[in-house]
C-alpha cells in the first residue's frame, strides 16, 4: 500500500472502531516485546507471582513475540472499551469489581470485534485478520501502550489520559502494513496512592503486583481455601478495585454509555444478609451471561463466608 493509502486506511479503521463504540484505537508495528519489559515479564513468572494461573507461563515464545501468533503479521490494532458504571455499589455492600457489574465482556467485545473485521475486510479483501479476546497468549497492555493509548501505571494497569484505567482491551492482529502510532511518554510521576490503597500489600513495588497477594486472584481464580484468610475484613467477594480507585486519573473516568454494561437493580440492591442467603438458583438468575461466573456458586459462597459479618456491623456501628 502507499503511504497516503496506508494513513486514509489506518484512520477509516479507527474511525469505524469509535462509530461502533470502542473507546480509543490505536496501531502499533508488530515486533517481539522489547527487551526491558520481555525481562520483566519473564522475572515476574519465574518468581511465581503469577500464583496458579500457569496459563500466563504458557507459549512464552509467542507471548513475547506477536508473530508467532498469525502468520505474516504486520500490525496490532489495539482496542479499549470503557466499563465505569453509572451508579457503584454503596460501601456498606459486599463488594464486586466494577467489570463484572454488567454482561461478560468477552461476548460483548467478540461482537464489537467482529463488526469491526468485516468492515477492515471490505476495505482490504486479501487481508488477514485473528481477533485476540483473552484466549491468546498476548500481552493487552503492553500493546496498547505501543499503540498510543495510555501507559501503564504503577498499579500495572493502563492508564488513558484523561480518562481512566476503567476499560476493556484486545486486539485484532493482520497481515497489513499499516500508520503506527507513537508510544506515550507519560508516567505516574512521584504519586503511590495505589500501592498505598493496596489492602493485601500485592503491589509489593511499583509496576509489581504479586497475585498470590491480590484480592482479584484470591477471589476469582483461586481454587485453595487456605488462602482466603487475606479476605477477612474485607468486603470484596469477587475481585478489588482500590488500587483504581485510588488512582487520581480516574477523576476523568465517564460511565460507560454501552447499556450491556449496565447492572440490573437486582443486583445494586442486594445486601450483606442477601448474599449470606444466595440460592443457586438466584445465583443463576443475578449472573446470567455475566463473568461472575467464572468463580461458580461454590466459589462465591466461599468468598462470601470468608469476608464475614464485617460489613454489616460497620454499618451499625457508624
Amino acid at each position: 500500500m502507499k503511504m497516503d493509502r496506508t494513513h486514509d486506511i489506518s484512520q477509516m479503521i479507527k474511525a469505524e472502531a469509535i462509530s461502533l463504540g470502542f473507546s480509543a484505537c490505536g496501531i502499533a508495528e508488530a515486533e517481539e516485546i522489547d527487551e526491558k519489559n520481555a525481562s520483566a515479564f519473564c522475572k515476574w513468572i519465574e518468581s511465581g507471582h503469577n500464583a496458579t494461573m500457569e496459563y500466563m507461563a504458557n507459549h512464552l515464545d509467542k507471548r513475547l513475540n506477536p508473530r508467532l501468533l498469525h502468520p505474516n503479521c504486520k500490525s496490532i490494532i489495539s482496542l479499549a472499551l470503557n466499563y465505569y458504571p453509572q451508579q457503584l455499589l454503596r460501601p456498606d455492600q459486599l463488594q464486586f469489581a466494577l467489570y463484572a457489574y454488567g454482561r461478560d465482556y468477552h461476548d460483548v467485545m467478540k461482537q464489537m470485534m467482529r463488526q469491526l473485521a468485516e468492515y477492515i475486510m471490505n476495505v482490504l479483501p486479501d487481508a488477514s485478520l485473528k481477533l485476540c479476546c483473552d484466549t491468546v497468549p498476548i500481552l493487552d497492555r503492553y500493546w496498547a501502550w505501543k499503540a498510543g493509548l495510555g501507559w501503564i501505571g504503577k498499579n500495572t494497569s493502563l492508564i488513558i489520559p484523561r480518562a481512566g484505567s476503567f476499560f476493556f482491551l484486545c486486539e485484532i492482529l493482520i497481515d497489513k502494513e499499516l500508520e503506527y502510532d507513537v508510544p506515550l511518554s507519560l508516567h505516574c510521576g512521584n504519586c503511590t496512592r495505589c500501592l498505598q490503597a493496596c489492602p493485601t500489600k500485592a503491589l509489593m513495588a511499583p509496576y509489581t503486583i504479586d497475585a498470590r497477594q491480590c484480592l482479584s486472584f484470591l477471589t476469582i481464580e483461586n481454587r485453595d481455601s487456605e488462602l482466603l484468610p487475606a479476605l477477612e475484613g474485607s468486603n470484596c467477594i469477587y475481585g478489588c478495585d482500590r488500587c483504581q480507585l485510588a488512582c487520581p486519573h480516574n477523576r476523568f473516568a465517564q460511565p460507560t454509555s454501552n447499556i450491556l454494561f449496565k447492572p440490573s437493580e437486582d443486583f445494586m440492591n442486594m445486601q450483606p444478609s442477601d448474599w449470606r442467603k444466595l440460592t443457586v438458583e438466584k445465583y443463576r438468575s443475578l449472573f446470567k451471561g455475566s463473568a461472575v461466573k467464572r468463580a461458580k456458586y461454590e466459589g462465591l459462597m466461599r468468598n462470601i463466608r470468608s469476608v464475614g459479618g464485617k460489613t454489616e456491623k460497620s454499618k451499625h456501628e457508624e
